[in-house]
């Protein structure tokens, strides 16, 4: 399911138009966004959590050459199903 599509699911479970399930939509992404941005884990009960985690700075290998290259440290997005979510799959 790309995003549209989801839009499109979400405008017919809550019964609204595509342009405000679109809005919605986007809202909670900025929203979950900005919380990782700012360090925050996001918790949805019976969903599951994002967070961030901290990968720090490692030397790697450039896969066509073997050539040894830097990488540089950086944040990850991360996403750990809950419970609920688990269930429903199973």
């Amino acid at each position: 399911m790309n995003k549209n599509e989801f839009i499109d699911e979400v405008a017919r479970k809550a019964d609204m138009s595509k342009a405000q399930a679109g809005k919605a939509v986007d809202a909670v992404f900025d929203a979950i966004t900005e919380a990782l941005q700012n360090g925050d884990d996001v918790r949805l009960v019976g969903f599951g959590t994002f967070s961030s985690a901290r990968r720090e700075a490692r030397e790697g290998r450039n896969p066509r050459t073997g050539e040894t290259i830097q990488i540089k440290a950086s944040n990850q997005p991360k996403f750990s199903a809950g419970k609920g979510l688990k269930d429903a799959l199973n």
